[in-house]
Formats: C-alpha cells, sequence, structure tokens
C-alpha cells in the first residue's frame, strides 16, 4: 500500500495517528475506536512479518505558534528535565503508541530557568498521543536523524508531564 501523507498534530491537538491494514482493522473493532480519529490504513506498515507494527516517517514538524530558541524554553523552566538526544526507542503498545527509551549524551537538571548540573539518563515510558497533547513551546524544526531512526525535520520541544520511569545504569 502506498504510503498517505498524514497530518498527525494540529494546533497543537493530535488528529491521526497511522496504521497498518491488520491494525486499522482491529483498532475499528476496539473500544478506543471513537476516541482517536480517523481509522484507515495509511501504509505506514513495514512488510510482514515484523514486530515493529508501523510508524510514521519522513516526519516534519511545523510550529504554528511563534517559536521559541533553546534558552527561551530553558529561561522559562521552573524545574525540568532538558534531554539532548533519545536513544533506544522501542514500541511497547502499538494501540496507544507509547514508546520506552533512554536519553543519552546529555541529561541536565535545569532549576530556576538555568541549567543546574549534569543527570544520569533516564529510561522513559511514554504516550505519543500524550506527549504531543502537552507540547508547551516548540523552537523551528531542524533536520535530525539518530542512529536507529530515518531522517526527520523535527523542533526542539517543552513537553509537561513527560513520564520519566526510571533512572538507566550508565
Amino acid at each position: 500500500m502506498r504510503r498517505q501523507q498524514v497530518q498527525l498534530v494540529e494546533n497543537g491537538v493530535v488528529k491521526q495517528v497511522v496504521y497498518a491494514r491488520a491494525t486499522a482493522k482491529k483498532m475499528k473493532a476496539s473500544e478506543f475506536a471513537a476516541k482517536v480519529g480517523p481509522i484507515a490504513p495509511t501504509g505506514h506498515g513495514f512488510p510482514l512479518p515484523n514486530e515493529a507494527g508501523e510508524m510514521p516517517s519522513n516526519v516534519v514538524f511545523s510550529a504554528t505558534a511563534k517559536p521559541q530558541s533553546l534558552e527561551q524554553m530553558i529561561a522559562s523552566t521552573e524545574r525540568g528535565v532538558f534531554v539532548t538526544r533519545l536513544w533506544y526507542i522501542r514500541e511497547v503498545d502499538p494501540y496507544e503508541k507509547i514508546v520506552t527509551g533512554m536519553t543519552r549524551d546529555g541529561t541536565f537538571l535545569v532549576e530556576n530557568g538555568k541549567i543546574k548540573s549534569g543527570i544520569r539518563n533516564f529510561r522513559f515510558n511514554q504516550s505519543l498521543i500524550s506527549m504531543l497533547s502537552n507540547v508547551e513551546a516548540m523552537s523551528v524544526p531542524v533536520r535530525a536523524s539518530g542512529e536507529e531512526s530515518f531522517d526527520m525535520v523535527v523542533p526542539a520541544m517543552r513537553v509537561k508531564e513527560f513520564n520519566f520511569t526510571e533512572v538507566t545504569k550508565f
């Protein structure tokens, strides 16, 4: 199936998620069907058999509000964690779009609008739908690519209530 362009989020509101054919069929019959927006195959699945399910690729974020710089986001944060990189991201629940992963190569404590110190890396379990619903600020999008990912055009984001679950061993 040809991959379709999908507007995932508009004005800070999740509008749609991507589906492979099998997942769309299951979601239409699920208790969540009325809560997730349009349900239809979007061509974002991987060749079968696979354990990955589906995910959007060639992601492009665009801010509708005035973009903020990293410095502005940090300065307006009373207490938070500044994450420079995420690593080992895996899908936990394809139906609720929950992912797990770890911070890596630069995680810092922010207090009273200033970076105070480096801190240990964290593991997280986070619903992408919840995360994107809790974006408070975004920077100008830039091209980014990870060692385990595809290229994206994404902004830095300040997200409230991000779900870190534990400190990692490194």
